[in-house]
């Protein structure tokens, strides 16, 4: 991993493909242990900072949730240095009052998806632990709301985001039941995001943006593709007026709880590891060899 200055990933979903005010700006190819993520990293400067923004699904949005190479794209992120991460996605309401082209800033997950296994860089012969209890970096959500307040938005600062796995989206009991547990949003993509981030090392807040009622509002018409991309018009719009603000306001030095995740969560003795994991987590692991 080369000594450069900390940075801050952006993670865009539906809607948002590019950020406003980026400069210098090159695209970036980058080959991970764990195959390839989405798409070209696009690094650039923003407010003097290092910023790098992957296109979660894809140029094109190509990509389906269920498809997403998280590890890839977390440990490509990781391997240029990049120490806070914004993830900006679409999400639907569980709650009466979370209303669409609202944002919510999760501080909690759920997790209903079948994909578990593929969501941490461990195994092979070193095992992991990380303390995941509050698995939002609680400044750099604060630092979120202060810019998404500024723009004018209604934020809702704190709630549960239920991930699902999609593609499709929930039947009216599924999402009756979501809404019953008491779970604020659901989405395809951030939890894994929020795992992976963590165990690399990364402060990690998420920016969701609300589009529409899920299907159990019954006085409204169900989700769809074409309602949902109507009001992620409106939404990235805001995203892309909201992050040039935080990055604004992140500090230099990456010295936060979350930047020493790994201190208290690896188990297996060091004289153990096998080198050909070593070799492979060598980004994650540098400051421990």
């Amino acid at each position: 991993m080369s000594e450069q200055p900390a940075a801050i990933g952006i993670i865009g979903g539906s809607g948002l493909y590019q950020i406003s005010g980026l400069e210098s700006t090159r695209e970036i190819e980058v080959d991970t242990p764990f195959g390839k993520p989405s798409a070209s990293i696009v690094a650039g400067q923003l407010h003097g900072r290092p910023v790098y923004f992957l296109p979660r699904h894809g140029r094109g949005h190509r990509i389906l949730p269920t498809e997403l190479n998280h590890r890839a794209n977390l440990f490509a992120l990781r391997s240029l240095n990049v120490r806070w991460l914004i993830s900006v996605g679409a999400v639907g309401s569980l709650q009466e009052n979370y209303h669409p082209r609202d944002i919510l800033l999760p501080s909690q997950f759920f997790d209903r998806t079948s994909q578990r296994a593929l969501w941490t860089f461990f195994g092979e012969g070193i095992v992991a632990h990380v303390s995941f209890a509050d698995p939002v970096s609680p400044k750099l959500r604060a630092i979120a709301a202060d810019a998404a307040r500024a723009v004018g938005c209604r934020v809702h600062d704190g709630g549960t985001y239920v991930n699902m796995d999609g593609p499709a989206f929930s039947t009216r009991a599924e999402s009756d039941f979501h809404r019953k547990m008491g779970f604020d949003v659901i989405g395809m993509t951030n939890l894994p995001e929020a795992k992976l981030a963590r165990e690399a090392e990364i402060a990690f807040a998420a920016i969701s943006l609300v589009t529409d009622y899920d299907c159990w509002k019954v006085d409204d018409e169900p989700v769809t593709a074409e309602t949902v991309i109507q009001h992620l018009l409106a939404n990235a719009e805001a995203a892309r007026q909201i992050i040039p603000r935080i990055v604004e306001q992140i500090p230099e030095e990456p010295n936060w709880p979350e930047h020493r995740a790994l201190d208290s969560a690896l188990i297996t003795d060091r004289k153990l590891w096998p080198p050909a994991t070593v070799k492979k987590l060598e980004v994650i692991l540098k400051r421990f060899l």
